[in-house]
């Protein structure tokens, strides 16, 4: 199976070029630009996750999905993730069919507890029922997303009776992916429900990943299901020299997990944590042939189809940005293709 690169994005609140903000307008923009960009350097699919805090732009991903639909015409178009404990299934059903169309079938659905939980008390929903939240409305999804009248009851939500939800798509399914984080218990789910699996690996090495790759085939096979891609999820940022890389991306890196870690008390950041996640962990920072060296080892130690890049991290300009999109889509993913299949031969 051909390897596929993508990006995600959680639209973070940028700088310009000259250290001043820009306005939540205009991120979203250049976000759609960036997605436009990335169609034109030949990139595979582009997911945009969401948030409900002053640090991102983006709060309705299917609202810009939408949007970029209109102006592209090949790469796949999804979020990463539908924080769906928060969400209502049917709404997720129909704003996705709704890209679908606008689209012309290139929707994509990632769905996933999400690592925040801002979006909990701003939608009335209890912190302590997380776990029946997001178990019960994926159910749900699921059965939405086969297109067939859905006869379901739960707790969380009204049941539903021999209901048809509109509108139908073109191909009759959406692609949906799980968001699993390293729960064995998540990787089980989704393989349960069918659905595909994306990795979100933030930090270490990349194959201690390989067991939940594992669990999930294994269990695809125990639930007589075809095998679906597995996807890598990781942050990272791409410049023309491993130096320039890693001193564009440090001064971002250091504000968002900065403040993220300050939240949840973690210890301050450090730029030797930074330095060591870049060189041994899932930063994926550097050259073209740095990353795309890092991105073929973890491909190969998960046993991945698909790598999706978070190319954004905190505030840095739209315009470095761009330049990273570009480097991905001509330099790294050619590669990374020439490194695994020179592995095969070998």
């Amino acid at each position: 199976m051909e390897i596929k690169f993508g990006l995600d994005t959680f639209g973070d609140m940028t700088q310009k070029d000259d250290g001043t903000p820009e306005t939540a307008g205009q991120v979203l923009r250049n976000v759609v630009a960036e997605a436009v960009h990335a169609e034109a350097v030949g990139l595979d699919s582009f997911d945009i996750g969401e948030h409900h805090r002053d640090d991102f732009a983006v709060t309705s991903p299917d609202t810009v999905l939408a949007g970029i639909a209109t102006q592209t015409k090949r790469i796949k178009l999804g979020s990463g993730v539908t924080v769906l404990s928060s969400e209502d299934p049917v709404r997720v059903y129909q704003a996705f069919a709704t890209v679908d169309a606008l689209s012309n079938g290139r929707a994509e659905i990632t769905a996933g507890r999400g690592s925040f939980i801002e979006s909990f008390p701003l939608f009335g929903y209890e912190l302590a029922d997380y776990g029946d939240l997001f178990e019960q409305k994926l159910e749900l999804l699921v059965e939405l997303l086969k297109e067939k009248p859905v006869t379901w009851s739960g707790s969380v939500r009204a049941p539903l009776v021999n209901q048809e939800v509109y509108p139908k798509t073109e191909s009759g399914r959406i692609p949906l992916r799980v968001g699993v984080g390293g729960s064995p218990d998540s990787v089980i789910r989704a393989a349960r429900l069918d659905a595909a699996l994306a990795l979100a690996i933030i930090g270490g090495d990349p194959a201690r990943f390989a067991p939940f790759a594992k669990l999930y085939r294994d269990s695809m096979e125990k639930f007589g299901h075809a095998l679906r891609p597995i996807s890598i999820h990781s942050p990272g940022h791409i410049a023309e020299t491993d130096e320039q890389a890693i001193e564009e991306l440090w001064p971002s890196y250091q504000a968002s997990f900065g403040r993220i870690g300050q939240e949840r008390g973690w210890g301050p950041m450090t730029k030797g944590h930074y330095l060591d996640e870049v060189q041994n962990g899932s930063l994926y920072v550097g050259s073209p042939e740095t990353v795309a060296q890092k991105m073929a080892y973890a491909i190969k130690a998960v046993g991945a189809q698909r790598f999706d890049l978070k190319y954004s991290t905190g505030p840095m300009p739209h315009s470095k940005l761009m330049k990273s999109i570009e480097l991905l889509g001509t330099k790294v993913a050619p590669r990374v293709k020439e490194i695994l299949a020179g592995q095969l031969v070998g």
